[in-house]
């Protein structure tokens, strides 16, 4: 099947993005995608400072936009974070997910938050405004099943494995890597998922915006089971298409069987809840 990941400009004006990431989307699906993906905080600058801002509930003004052009366009969508999410007066960063008939099928709440301190280089602290999720968010497509992670998410290799262990085939974090651990780590954390756990990883990260208070890196990518690159944005705007080949999935796992070969008598991760 056909992915479309949509590396938005995001704006300061909330209704302009949503306009234009429906229209992407709709262009998307025109084009032959089946799962189409938005990034993290498409409908707001990402920081600390807007979260309250542009909090909304779920269901909510954003979510219904996307609830309707899945719909309308027969197709799935993951809805980036779409919003930062508000909810018994805690804020959390939030990734909603869209059937084809408009049913919201998940809704992933950013387990690890992003607070970290590279002197010199970046300092960030989620926890100032949000709170983190407590679950795991799998849903089930006609073509495979999909995990869901939050960029921060993905560092954590824990988390993949469950979602392997649980019959993943796909992973999609939508992600705002920024100029210091963009570089670093941003395809070697999306390869090293993908060839740990012989699934496909999906990431996709807002344009770059030179001008914002955070820029984020860009580089929205697909790796495959084997660890390959096979699509890849640049910084700016732009839709990025691959097609998913769930028979190569099945061929590599045949080929090199290490799901099979772990030693569960001698280690394990497992899922607490």
């Amino acid at each position: 099947f056909c992915l479309a990941l949509i590396q938005l400009r995001v704006s300061a004006v909330k209704l302009d993005n949503l306009q234009r990431a429906c229209g992407l989307v709709k262009e998307a699906a025109e084009k032959g995608a089946k799962v189409v993906a938005l990034p993290e905080c498409f409908n707001s600058p990402y920081g600390t400072q807007y979260f309250k801002e542009y909090a909304e509930k779920i269901p909510g003004e954003s979510t219904q936009k996307l609830s309707e052009v899945a719909k309308e366009c027969s197709i799935y969508l993951i809805g980036g974070r779409s919003i930062p999410e508000e909810d018994g007066g805690k804020l959390y960063n939030t990734c909603t997910v869209f059937g084809p008939d408009g049913a919201m099928l998940a809704k992933h709440r950013k387990v690890h938050l992003f607070d970290i301190n590279v002197p010199g280089k970046i300092q960030f602290k989620e926890s100032e405004t949000l709170s983190p999720g407590n679950s795991f968010s799998m849903f089930d497509m006609p073509y495979c099943k999909v995990g869901l992670g939050i960029c921060y998410d993905m560092r954590f290799a824990e988390m993949a494995q469950i979602y392997s262990q649980k019959g993943c085939q796909l992973l999609i974090y939508p992600g705002a890597f920024n100029m210091t651990t963009g570089p670093a780590h941003w395809e070697l954390l999306q390869r090293g998922r993908a060839v740990d756990n012989q699934l496909y990883v999906a990431t996709v990260s807002p344009a770059r915006d030179e001008k914002a208070s955070y820029v984020a890196w860009g580089h929205s990518t697909v790796v495959n089971p084997w660890g390959e690159v096979i699509a890849k944005a640049g910084a700016e705007e732009t839709v990025v298409y691959t097609d998913i080949d769930l028979k190569k999935l099945a061929e590599i796992r045949q080929q090199i069987p290490i799901l099979s070969q772990k030693r569960c008598d001698l280690y394990g991760v497992e899922m607490k809840k």
